[in-house]
């Protein structure tokens, strides 16, 4: 990823307030940014069990490297929509095109190095899955048994950890 990438500085809203490089953005907390998020889920075919798969990311990324994430995340490039950019990052990413995808919801999500106004989409899909080997060392369907005894352990990024929460009380209601 190039970093001279152009982000859209935005408001806690979401309203364009400006443009920085993504050099500026993922080092300074005080320009939101936005991003999207697709969670991708199945169900098992012998228990019935919802899984969430989940990318490990490359070890050349500048944010979180190396650890377990949402299915698929990346930046809403200017001039794009939310929707579009959560369609294009689910085809590069992991192949995925040509399904449903649900809006879940929209919050400010705020680290040490970076603040983003992620807006989360739902998709079940039980097809072929090709991987990005540039951004992405691996990926996998888990149980939420198995990421609920991972939380807290380092594995798995922070923001992703916030979101498997929000996800588990979308889906409970």
């Amino acid at each position: 990823m190039s970093t001279d990438e152009i982000f859209d500085i935005v408001d806690r809203s979401g309203r364009i307030i400006g443009h920085a490089p993504r050099s500026e953005v993922h080092g300074n907390p005080e320009l939101i940014h936005c991003s999207v998020h697709v969670l991708v889920l199945d169900i098992e075919k012998k228990t019935g069990e919802q899984r969430i798969f989940l990318q490990k990311r490359s070890a050349d990324k500048d944010i979180q490297p190396g650890k377990w994430d949402t299915s698929v995340g990346g930046h809403v490039a200017p001039g794009e929509s939310v929707l579009e950019a959560a369609k294009r990052e689910m085809s590069e990413e992991l192949g995925i095109t040509g399904v449903d995808i649900q809006f879940l919801y929209s919050y400010i999500w705020r680290s040490e190095v970076e603040t983003e106004l992620v807006t989360s989409y739902l998709c079940y899909y039980n097809g072929p899955i090709r991987i990005l080997r540039s951004e992405i060392d691996e990926g996998r369907f888990w149980s939420f048994a198995e990421i609920e005894r991972m939380l807290g352990s380092g594995a798995l990024t922070p923001n992703f950890e916030e979101e498997f929460s929000r996800l588990k009380k979308y889906l409970d209601g």
